[in-house]
């Protein structure tokens, strides 16, 4: 009766009726806003802490000092920010049936069914051609090459690498060294053989001691959705994270070792001092990966206090030696 009282004085008014378009328009307001709240999460937008690492080749050879470089900095930064998102969600559209299957990763946007995949698909190919062509216009050609490299790198192991023994290890062990080396690469900077060295088996340690953390988590419980995680065996993975462990520390103490005795104006030798820090930070995160519960990298770097107080201790340690303190 109420309806057909508002359609009748609506008719004699000469307004249009908007009882029931009000509703409408506000649920299909919602519904946007969630489905872009959850193109976010499929971003990971934690994860992108990980692309901090393209400061590290500058920071090591001591060329952080100007707006200039800060700023192309910040350009690389935000490009492989980009590009790895564009990779989550293409990743977690190509994943989302097996993901359901999954304890946790069932409630991922895409697998839970909050952002449509193909939705996912578009959006993922958008920011991985906007990247793309952004390197190409604002970096010079190498900054470029590298980050399509990553990004034909990545796509491949969503595709198919993700399912081949070993090479699922090295394509992801890569990507971290791409982010390391990007930031040298966009500033002309020269990448020390041992900066390469402790960066690429640093990122196998934490690699494979997270692939060792999923397989002790997974043991006798179905529905484990990472492809490989049945064919490792545990006693494997623990002897990759282990040896790559001991080939990161030996490489970074070369590399801190190289420089010689104590820099001009120093105080005492910070270099040689932070390799003390840097094999106390992998002893502490070998607890994690030991236990079975060295997850995301990020998370637990993030979380452990004691982890993040060495890692300061290093970072001044290390920061001294660049200044000649």
């Amino acid at each position: 009766m109420a309806e057909r009282t508002a359609t009748g004085l609506a008719a004699v008014l000469g307004e249009p009726l908007v009882v029931r378009e009000r509703p409408q328009r506000a649920r299909a307001g919602r519904q946007a806003v969630a489905v872009g709240a959850g193109l976010v999460r499929t971003a990971r937008p934690r994860q992108w802490v990980k692309n901090v690492l393209v400061v590290a080749a500058p920071v090591a050879a001591g060329q952080l000092v100007s707006w200039h470089t800060a700023a192309r900095l910040a350009l690389v930064f935000a490009l492989f920010t980009a590009a790895a998102s564009a990779v989550y969600l293409v990743n977690d559209a190509r994943d989302s049936a097996a993901d359901r299957a999954h304890p946790v990763k069932c409630r991922r946007p895409v697998a839970a069914g909050l952002v449509p995949v193909p939705l996912a698909y578009a959006t993922g190919a958008l920011l991985a051609l906007g990247a793309a062509t952004a390197s190409a216009v604002l970096c010079n050609p190498m900054t470029a090459a590298l980050l399509i490299a990553y990004l034909v790198m990545q796509f491949a192991y969503c595709l198919r690498l993700k399912q081949v023994l070993v090479v699922d290890l090295a394509v992801v062990t890569t990507g971290f060294l791409m982010r390391a080396m990007i930031g040298g690469v966009a500033l002309g900077i020269p990448l020390s053989r041992w900066f390469l060295i402790t960066t690429g088996f640093g990122a196998l340690f934490m690699v494979a001691a997270k692939r060792y953390s999923e397989a002790v988590q997974m043991e006798g419980v179905q529905g484990a959705t990472r492809a490989l995680l049945t064919q490792y065996t545990t006693g494997y993975l623990r002897f990759v994270w282990q040896l790559a462990a001991g080939v990161a520390v030996l490489g970074y103490c070369l590399w801190a070792l190289e420089s010689g005795g104590v820099a001009t104006g120093s105080l005492l030798p910070w270099r040689q001092l932070s390799v003390i820090a840097f094999i106390l930070a992998v002893l502490r995160y070998a607890v994690f990966a030991d236990r079975g519960t060295a997850g995301a990298p990020e998370d637990v770097v993030l979380r452990d206090r004691p982890l993040a107080v060495i890692g300061l201790a290093w970072a001044a340690m290390y920061g001294m030696a660049v200044a000649d303190l």
